[in-house]
């Protein structure tokens, strides 16, 4: 297949995987340029129409996982905010007898750090795989390799 694309081709087509980094200057930047190099070459080249799917695709199911991801430890925070006024590992709530202790009941940290640290954890694997892959789609789409994006939905066909 490579031989059968010309360089221009190859050359939109990582500068679409590469533009989903405009994220880091631009706000929606990894939807916004990726959008327009696509659209405006869509028609022209098979090769550059299927990889701007595939990058919009990756992009808007990370997206997605973000979003699930930070709703799903909103009521983890939600239910430690009562806490954080009521918590005294000293004991310093009984001035007359200073009792410090700890004690793995009144720790109240382990009943919510769990969920969110794995959310956070799952964020920062999604961070990574974002980079590596979109790496890996601009090298391969620019050696004229056709590259599919792992856990991806297919929102654009």
């Amino acid at each position: 297949m490579t031989e059968t694309l010309t360089k221009h081709e190859r050359n939109l087509a990582a500068v679409i995987h590469a533009s989903t980094f405009s994220k880091f200057f631009i706000p929606f930047g990894n939807f916004i340029l990726p959008l327009v190099l696509w659209t405006a070459n869509k028609k022209e080249h098979e090769f550059v129409d299927h990889n701007g799917k595939q990058a919009l695709n990756f992009q808007i199911s990370l997206l997605l996982y973000s979003i699930v991801l930070g709703i799903i430890s909103i009521p983890f925070f939600v239910g430690f905010f009562p806490d954080v006024f009521d918590f005294d590992p000293f004991g310093f709530n009984h001035l007359n007898d200073i009792n410090i202790s700890f004690d793995s009941d009144d720790f109240r940290f382990g009943s919510w750090l769990l969920p969110v640290g794995i959310a956070g954890l799952l964020q920062g694997a999604l961070f990574i795989v974002n980079i590596v892959y979109t790496i890996l789609a601009t090298i391969r789409t620019n050696e004229g390799q056709t590259f599919e994006y792992p856990i991806t939905i297919k929102f654009i066909k």
